[in-house]
């Protein structure tokens, strides 16, 4: 028996590709019956976030299994082969179980150190258990993640902060303005990435914020709650038209903002800048939007260079947080050597907390 981990993340692949490989919201479920089914997997959760998509599995070998697990990814994505076997990565035990622990804490996102990705994590783990994919293994393995994570947070403060996509989009937008007062920005999305966004927009802030979503009750409830004003998705070009700067983070899997919508925006605000940043994925915003006179588009993988800041200053803390990893990778691995090793595949269990510490 192995646990398996493959997937990709901003670091081996840019939003463009991510974002073919991310599966819709309700595609989930539908994933995990088929991993199983066509990979073989015993157990398995699949973790969907903007910057990474990833499969755990646990498998009776190693070798055999990897490459179904690739041709999975290959058949729901279709992207080209070549392309996705150089950018997939994989890992076994014990590096499988320290990945997952650090995905969990946040040592391996793009923003080191944010707290989002252990929300995520955790609604992974939940939606595997609904659908009956998880069994003894991953209901300790991911219980002792969660945990191990809350220990990092709690202990080291690595994530005190600006430590989100949405509070770094924010820094780029009084990066490229300055103070917010004197703007109007645009929040497109009402989701839990745009609430955190907005919450970041007043903080550093902004006054003047417009709302829009394709639910427009959650958009006059959230830009009701933050002082805003609420705009419909038939309103679009009119906010855009209105606004200097434009945050997109909706949850859709196809772009809301084409390059007509923008076009006919810009013919309105007579040549005056618009600045868009787009952190969803898939993306929210055509590329080509990028092309059209005097709007300057940034994507998530544009907002590295502020990352990098972060990075540097949360050594320490990522040294503290990789110690107290390492001893609960070994933990954990010494259960599954020991009472783990027992299990056969396909062995179905409650979650459980034999583990010390």
């Amino acid at each position: 028996m192995q646990i398996l981990v493959v997937g990709v993340n901003h670091q081996t692949a840019p939003v463009e590709v991510r974002e073919r490989l991310a599966p819709a919201k309700g595609q989930l479920g539908e994933l995990l019956h088929a991993a199983r089914r066509d990979v073989g997997l015993s157990e398995c959760v699949m973790l969907s976030t903007c910057n990474r998509v990833e499969l755990y599995g646990v498998v009776p070998s190693a070798g055999a299994d990897l490459e179904r697990v690739k041709q999975f990814f290959q058949r729901y994505s279709r992207l080209e082969w070549p392309l996705l076997n150089q950018i997939l990565y994989s890992f076994h035990q014990p590096n499988s179980v320290r990945h997952l622990f650090r995905v969990a804490s946040g040592l391996d996102s793009m923003v080191v150190g944010e707290s989002e990705v252990l929300g995520q994590v955790k609604e992974a783990y939940q939606l595997a258990q609904s659908q009956g994919t998880t069994g003894k293994v991953f209901n300790l393995l991911f219980q002792k993640a969660l945990n191990a994570a809350k220990e990092v947070q709690t202990k080291t403060g690595i994530n005190r902060g600006a430590v989100s996509v949405a509070s770094v989009a924010v820094q780029l937008a009084r990066k490229i303005f300055g103070p917010l007062q004197r703007h109007t920005v645009l929040l497109i999305g009402a989701g839990v990435m745009g609430e955190l966004t907005l919450r970041h927009l007043v903080k550093r802030g902004a006054q003047s914020i417009l709302v829009s979503n394709r639910s427009y009750d959650r958009a006059m409830t959230l830009a009701e709650t933050w002082g805003g004003r609420a705009v419909t998705f038939e309103q679009l070009e009119a906010g855009l038209a209105e606004a200097d700067i434009v945050i997109s983070s909706t949850g859709a899997p196809h772009a809301v903002l084409g390059v007509e919508h923008v076009r006919q925006a810009m013919r309105a605000r007579r040549k005056r800048p618009l600045f868009i940043i787009d952190i969803a994925v898939p993306r929210d915003v055509e590329a080509a939007v990028g092309r059209l006179d005097n709007v300057y588009l940034y994507n998530i993988d544009d907002l590295q260079g502020i990352v990098d800041g972060h990075r540097e200053a949360r050594e320490q803390a990522v040294a503290a947080s990789q110690a107290i990893l390492d001893r609960k990778v070994r933990l954990f691995m010494e259960w599954l050597t020991t009472d783990g090793a027992s299990l056969t595949p396909g062995h179905a269990g409650q979650p459980v907390s034999a583990l010390p510490g």
